[in-house]
């Protein structure tokens, strides 16, 4: 008597290595360290350096994110956030460090997210929105970690910071639109939980 065959199970995408994922990778490290060195030349009172190289991070991730997938601009995150927990123990005190990281970490995830909830959208909207979106949630997540409770004015410098990566949102349009052409586009499925 032989046994019944099971079904096959749908096979899984291949998840792209570390090895190819190393040019997303190697500019977010560049993006990451660029900005935790420019965060400590101020600018005036509520700005420094480090608000307009920090956006680069979510072009990064939308570039990767269009070219290679969710799957691939997720991993690139997770390692860019490996980078900035590193890099901010080694520049800065604890708390920023910790803020940092989750901040990162949360704003990566949802720039994903949101950049693929609008990727069949004209070109300028995924980049667009989840930059925007992953902005706030960088901002919120990093000064409430960081200041809350402090006597700093943090309000104020995180207003001045959004405004910035706002600004830098709009900015980057032109970068992402000019390396469009240049990258192969990730051929989206149906979408599915996993890109939600």
């Amino acid at each position: 008597m032989s046994l019944p065959s099971l079904p096959s199970l749908p096979s899984l995408p291949s998840l792209p290595s570390l090895l190819a994922l190393r040019l997303p990778i190697l500019a977010m490290a560049a993006v990451i360290v660029l900005s935790n060195v420019l965060v400590q030349h101020p600018i005036n009172a509520w700005l420094t350096w480090g608000a307009f190289s920090y956006p680069l991070v979510f072009l990064v991730t939308d570039l990767c994110n269009r070219a290679l997938g969710p799957i691939a601009a997720r991993r690139v995150a997770w390692v860019g956030f490996a980078v900035a927990v590193a890099v901010s123990l080694a520049l800065a005190p604890w708390r920023i460090a910790l803020a940092s990281g989750v901040a990162f970490l949360f704003s990566q995830l949802m720039d994903v997210a949101v950049f693929n909830r609008w990727r069949r959208q004209s070109w300028w909207k995924a980049p667009f929105i989840g930059s925007l979106v992953a902005s706030v949630v960088d901002t919120a997540v990093f000064f409430c970690l960081a200041f809350a409770g402090s006597d700093l004015d943090w309000l104020q410098l995180a207003g001045g910071d959004l405004a910035v990566k706002g600004a830098m949102a709009v900015l980057l349009l032109a970068p992402y639109r000019a390396l469009l052409t240049h990258l192969p586009v990730w051929p989206p499925s149906a979408p599915t939980a996993s890109m939600r």
